[in-house]
């Protein structure tokens, strides 16, 4: 099995899409309701669409987008005016994290594990490696 993609929803396509570019993602579709980004790295997908039904979004969800240039992307991304509700910072679990927000709230992480995302020292004993 393998991950396709996420979809969140988001209040503003217009505004949303502008954002998830000036992340790096490139759009690949789009209309007035929906988007999908591919990365510059794998194949994985990541979507949005128009939330026509709520005027304030529940956003549970947290989407992890890996680099493993965080300091300088995070920079970049400063340069471009993205605000970060948090600076890149190791973690307890081994990852060096940034926080931030879409325009429409959902909460995004950008990070670094590096071997420690798929064996971590606390790995279960028995796993596939």
């Amino acid at each position: 099995m393998n991950m396709n993609q996420v979809t969140l929803a988001v209040h503003d396509i217009n505004i949303a899409v502008e954002f998830y570019k000036t992340l790096g993602l490139i759009q690949i579709v789009g209309n007035e309701y929906y988007a999908r980004f591919s990365f510059p790295d794998g194949d994985s997908t990541f979507s949005i669409y128009l939330d026509q039904e709520k005027d304030d979004l529940d956003c549970r969800g947290v989407v992890y987008f890996e680099h493993q240039e965080l300091d300088e992307l995070v920079e970049e991304l400063k340069a471009k005016g993205i605000q970060f509700s948090q600076d890149p910072v190791m973690q307890p679990y081994l990852w060096k994290e940034a926080s931030l927000s879409d325009p429409s709230g959902n909460k995004i992480k950008l990070f670094w594990a590096g071997e420690n995302r798929l064996n971590p020292p606390w790995k279960l004993s028995g796993c596939n490696e």
